[in-house]
């Protein structure tokens, strides 16, 4: 058996070995070829670096004990403790040492290292004189307990995040940021990928050599190849990578890291289709798409206000026929103003808003006379941020009155005639965001030399035909409801009122010949897919806008699942699928029905009064969340004998990724007797090769089945 003396001796000879084989890498680690199996040893060191931690801080304490020391079996026990500690902390320097050898760099790796270099030297420099001065070693072994915690927070710095350590005392109170000034990537998407990606892929650690801690690092990309192409999901990293199977190796995050919700991977996925742009403001993106309708929730709409709110009386007494006064949005102290009616302005009531000039955030003037007005009482409104004055005839004179607003950053004043001294009047508005001069005659040279000295302004100069042909937007459908029993109305709306919108009711394009042209409100009394176009001379038509409504119909007697849906999306278990309750656009939302590892199959009992002469279910489509038409549908029908397939169709599959959308899948039903009815789909069992995802299972959802008589 060992003893005692001999076991401290290998102890003390091994610090040697560890020391010679830290200083050959951290002199020559770069040049070094390092084994797979020398890999395995490297990674270990966040496993094993616990021991020399707990040793060496343990050991530390017998030389701040000086009754512990006089008892020899104490003393001894503490010194082979501290020992040990430093044979761990060498160890575990020697792993470190190889593990950076990986995708690692930067400041936080260097302190890391050279902290845990020093602390492993100096345990050893303590161990050897620890029986000489006593006040010099514990000096010196509070310096180490120092660095041994130092070098703890610069490697969770590395592993969890920059001050992961004092981060829950050093978190700073969030500024809740307004929708205006909201940016997609900055305030949208990069909190989701610090949040989930980060961890692996920032200075002193990075991953497949992609870095995401810097937007010019995004732009580069990795080893892999770029990490967005605008438009481009195949080619795209982030995307192909985010939606690989979770047992895949290269799916990100990895399985052992917290996994991306299906919204953020929407808003990810979106971001990269609208074009992947880095500094696009939120309310530039169409505000139809899942991006801005997820997006948009995380944002207040109203903004913050530093001044006091105006007397409530004031307000209403300054309220009449031809002036408005009221609050940017309820409980704002923030007002806008907006006068009516030419014949009944009077210039002279301008002033009388000085009494709540300091509230005056938006002024509404359009259409007014002001020629010849004076406009030095906009000097009573120092936190004027909008003011609109189209088609007010103003002079030179009064637009030169308006630069002196530092405060303003919309101004409209289209349908005025704007020379020379209006224009240099108008370049000195540095402070302008958005500047609206439509139909003001201004020719290309002046408009190039107003760009010029407004650089960061946004500049609408409205339609300008000279042959150029624009895109309408599309029209708006309205609907109180999307699920209905009898009938449902419908509006459709386009901001440009003289328009001509036609629509279809059977989900095919609308055209300007053929299709009906709106004129009111619209009643459904069946399930229909609802198409709209806009059209105008000298435009071109727009792209259609659509919406689905169901016919609830009336329920069977009895609807059985005979396969079973993913836990993860069960609804309300069969019930989902007769409940006459349409499911959210979003597969997430609790009312839907996923299938993926079994193929869906139900089987209903009608009622005995019930003669169905049509079928219709309701689907869930979206690409992005692998959710696609079913392959195959079949439907069987049995009165007293057999089954007899009455229904056997492969539905038009999809082609490329589009936003969640609602589809219905219509069937005739025959005029013979029968009382029960069985469905079947079957779910795409490998996802076509131009989706990210190619070569996984697909899911079908669905949330309704209605029977018609």
């Amino acid at each position: 058996m060992i003893s005692f003396n001999t076991f401290r001796s290998i102890l003390e000879n091994t610090l040697f070995v560890w020391i010679g084989l830290a200083l050959i890498l951290t002199i020559g680690g770069d040049n070094l070829f390092l084994p797979e199996w020398l890999q395995v040893i490297g990674r270990s060191h966040p496993l094993i670096l616990h021991f020399p931690i707990v040793l060496l801080l343990f050991g530390l304490l017998f030389f701040w004990a000086p009754n512990l020391k006089a008892k020899k079996d104490l003393k001894e026990f503490g010194e082979i403790s501290f020992l040990l500690g430093c044979n761990f902390a060498g160890i575990t320097v020697l792993a470190g040492l190889i593990l950076a050898q990986e995708d690692y760099e930067g400041s936080a790796l260097e302190w890391h290292k050279w902290a845990g270099l020093a602390v492993f030297g100096l345990s050893i420099l303590l161990y050897f004189i620890r029986n000489q001065s006593i006040n010099f070693s514990k000096s010196l072994s509070a310096i180490i307990a120092v660095g041994v915690l130092q070098a703890g927070h610069w490697g969770a710095d590395l592993t969890h995040g920059e001050n992961f350590l004092l981060s829950p005392i050093l978190k700073e109170e969030q500024e809740t940021i307004a929708l205006s000034e909201a940016e997609v990537f900055r305030d949208v998407v990069q909190p989701i990928l610090q949040a989930k990606c980060i961890s692996c892929h920032k200075e002193g650690k990075i991953k497949g050599e992609l870095r995401m801690d810097l937007v010019e690092h995004i732009k580069k990309g990795g080893k892999s190849g770029p990490f967005v192409v605008p438009g481009d999901f195949e080619k795209s990293l982030l995307v192909t990578r985010i939606n690989l199977p979770l047992e895949e190796k290269e799916h990100m995050p990895p399985k052992n890291k917290i996994q991306l919700t299906d919204e953020e991977k929407t808003i990810l996925m979106d971001w990269v289709y609208s074009g992947a742009s880095f500094d696009q403001k939120l309310e530039e993106v169409d505000t139809e798409s899942e991006l801005f309708q997820l997006a948009s929730q995380k944002f207040s709409t109203e903004e913050n206000y530093n001044f006091d709110a105006a007397d409530p009386e004031t307000i209403l007494e300054l309220n009449n026929f031809f002036r408005e006064v009221a609050p940017i949005y309820p409980g704002s102290p923030a007002l806008v103003v907006s006068y009516f009616g030419i014949s009944a302005f009077d210039p002279n009531s301008l002033g009388e808003l000085k009494a709540i000039g300091e509230q005056v955030v938006q002024l509404n003037l359009n259409k007014m006379p002001l020629n010849g007005v004076s406009f030095g009482f906009l000097s009573n409104f120092p936190n004027l941020r909008e003011l609109q004055a189209n088609f007010t005839d103003l002079t030179s004179d009064e637009i030169s009155e308006i630069t002196n607003l530092q405060s303003l950053t919309s101004l409209a004043i289209s349908g005025n005639t704007l020379d020379d001294k209006s224009l240099e009047s108008l370049g000195k508005m540095k402070s302008l965001e958005k500047l609206f001069i439509w139909q003001t005659g201004l020719s290309d040279a002046e408009k190039e030399k107003l760009e010029d000295k407004l650089p960061d302004t946004k500049i609408e100069y409205g339609f300008d035909g000279r042959g150029v042909i624009y895109d309408l937007n599309s029209p708006t459908i309205i609907s109180e409801v999307n699920m209905f029993a009898d009938s449902a109305k419908l509006e459709i709306t386009h901001p440009i009122k003289t328009v001509e919108i036609r629509y279809s009711t059977e989900g095919e394009e609308p055209d300007s010949i053929s299709s009906p042209i709106y004129k009111g409100p619209i009643w459904i009394n069946k399930t229909a897919e609802v198409k709209a176009r806009a059209f105008a001379k000298d435009w071109k038509g727009s792209p259609s806008s659509s919406v689905l409504l169901f016919r609830s119909g009336n329920p069977p007697k009895e609807l059985k699942l005979l396969t079973q849906p993913n836990p993860n999306y069960f609804g309300k278990g069969e019930l989902t699928l007769i409940d006459q309750i349409k499911g959210e656009n979003n597969h997430t939302s609790g009312e839907w029905l996923g299938f993926q590892d079994e193929d869906p199959e139900v089987e209903i009992t009608l009622a005995d009064d019930q003669k169905p002469k049509e079928l219709t279910i309701s689907l869930l489509y979206h690409e992005g969340a692998y959710i696609f038409p079913p392959t195959q549908v079949e439907v069987w029908i049995k009165n007293t004998g057999n089954w007899e397939k009455i229904i056997d169709e492969i539905p038009t599959q999809s082609t490329d990724i589009k936003p969640s959308r609602f589809q219905a899948l219509n069937y005739d039903l025959p005029t013979t007797e029968f009382k029960k009815v069985k469905i079947k789909m079957k779910a795409i069992k490998s996802l076509p090769k131009w989706h990210p995802g190619a070569g996984s299972k697909g899911w079908v959802f669905m949330d309704e089945i209605s029977f018609l008589n």
